[in-house]
């Protein structure tokens, strides 16, 4: 959670994870947050918050990725990229591009569902970034989207459509609103975000780069345009990097915010929260005159008890809570429900290729993010998988892994191991040697440092010890990294037991 010397003004970032891509939204005296979740499932969070400082998340909004045969097996790096949050005639609206398949949406009465089905509403590859736009005044309903050139060929350009109000089609074959080729200086414009305000079209749009560029802000007095371009959040002398795509809201008297992503490697995309006015000349001015703050006077709202998205699972029942996602879209059998706190995760049979599987090409890993701040991370496992070469652990996910555990060797002993995988290796590797633990049981834990530097320890019964070399953690090229549970099993035949994990913790570090 964000931290503030006084009780008066926050500390940026406002969400110390990753939370790619947010796009923010008020309905009453609520707020509402939806982010990117490319790959996992359930897919499309959804935060919750009444002073725009701290959120909590409540759920999720898409049960399954579709095509359904497409998620089969991780694909990290792809799915559900930068949604748009909206509400119109007494719905919630979320709109996503897949860069694989095109635009789709989704919609519920209330923003804990029951969503919809997605809907495909405009086919293609490399079509991303949606948002829309009804015009209460005129009854209109308006698109944009930008694209990414790895699928589509082409970037740095704004597409605009007409759209049915019902959101359900798209009503002309859209035309390019910005073409930033054409402003001198400008690259990689995406992640645009359209308004209506005094009269005119708005697009809030970053450009320049993930890690290096800007915020910019466009406006017409028609949808068409043509548009006026400025640029209204940069780094300056700030160590805020970006600073990138972001929603704007507004308060119920009259105050308006902007919250954006910082890129921060291992760590993802964390949120910040900008003070925004409007200039004598009408255009919008995001934080300090242009440069991101790191602390600023708390918005105008009645001030939240401190929260933040949860982290800590008991797992009552066998449940887990909502920070934990799939690597792929689940299949029946992977956990099982009993009376019990604990998560019960089957051993589920894999290829075994020579060095052991690659925990970043399964699916039945369960993850959540990485936490910003120096943490330490907890969970006690006990190994019933009785097959040989059956194994648990607590993991850590990027273009490199790696993981801790327990796994029953072929003399039928179970040991605690500790493997990595490098970023180019389909396998992994010992880290330490293995070491005995003789009654299944043993407590595993990561000390994550500054830098993502992780320490990895296992308690055998006689006290924590730490295992092999400190771990750098790596991002994927668009997500941050993860910690992930998981237990797996070799290819064969016949059940190969379960793994019980309980009292997962991320606490502060010492």
């Amino acid at each position: 959670m964000s931290t503030a010397p006084h009780e008066d003004t926050y500390r940026n970032p406002v969400l110390a994870a990753d939370w790619s891509d947010p796009d923010v939204l008020r309905v009453g005296d609520d707020f509402y947050l939806t982010a990117s979740s490319f790959g996992r499932v359930p897919g499309l969070p959804l935060l919750h918050s009444r002073d725009l400082v701290h959120w909590t998340l409540t759920g999720h909004a898409l049960e399954r990725l579709e095509p359904a045969e497409a998620f089969a097996a991780p694909r990290h790096d792809c799915g559900v990229w930068a949604p748009s949050l909206r509400h119109h005639a007494g719905r919630f609206w979320i709109f996503w591009g897949d860069p694989d398949h095109g635009i789709l949406q989704i919609s519920a009465p209330a923003v804990d569902g029951p969503w919809t089905a997605p809907h495909l509403l405009k086919e293609g590859k490399g079509l991303i970034d949606p948002c829309p736009l009804w015009d209460e005044e005129t009854g209109e309903a308006y698109l944009v989207h930008a694209y990414a050139r790895s699928r589509a060929g082409i970037k740095n350009r704004i597409t605009g459509h007409r759209m049915s109000p019902d959101g359900t089609a798209l009503l002309d074959e859209g035309r390019v609103l910005i073409d930033a080729d054409r402003i001198p200086g400008w690259f990689t414009l995406e992640g645009p975000k359209l308004y209506r305000h005094a009269g005119r079209f708005w697009i809030f749009a970053p450009a320049g780069g993930v890690e290096t560029g800007w915020q910019g802000a466009f406006r017409a007095d028609t949808f068409d345009g043509p548009y006026a371009a400025r640029v209204v959040l940069e780094q300056g002398r700030t160590d805020v990097n970006g600073p990138h795509q972001g929603g704007w809201v507004r308060t119920a008297a009259g105050e308006d915010w902007f919250l954006h992503f910082q890129q921060r490697g291992p760590y993802g995309r964390v949120v910040h929260l900008q003070p925004m006015r409007w200039d004598e000349d009408g255009w919008p001015v995001l934080g300090d005159d242009g440069t991101p703050v790191a602390e600023h006077r708390r918005p105008a709202l009645p001030p939240g008890p401190p929260a933040a998205p949860a982290t800590d699972d008991d797992f009552p029942g066998g449940r887990f809570g909502p920070q934990w996602q799939w690597t792929a879209n689940p299949r029946p059998g992977w956990t099982g429900s009993h009376a019990a706190d604990g998560l019960r995760l089957s051993c589920v049979r894999a290829a075994d290729p020579a060095g052991g599987p690659d925990l970043r090409r399964l699916p039945h890993v369960l993850t959540q993010r990485l936490p910003l701040r120096p943490a330490r991370v907890e969970v006690e496992l006990r190994l019933a998988g009785t097959a040989p070469g059956a194994r648990a652990g607590l993991a850590v996910l990027g273009d490199a892994s790696t993981w801790i555990g327990l796994e029953r060797g072929p003399d039928g002993q179970v040991r605690a191991v500790h493997r990595f995988a490098e970023t180019t290796a389909g396998s992994e590797r010992d880290a330490a040697a293995p070491r005995p633990a003789p009654d299944g049981h043993a407590r595993l834990r990561i000390d994550i440092t500054d830098g993502a530097r992780c320490r990895l320890l296992v308690d055998t019964g006689d006290g924590f010890r730490p295992s092999g070399q400190v771990f750098a953690a790596t991002p994927w090229r668009w997500v941050g990294a993860l910690l992930g549970l998981f237990a797996a099993a070799p290819d064969g035949q016949g059940p190969a037991g379960t793994a019980l994990f309980t009292r997962f913790r991320i606490t502060p570090a010492d």
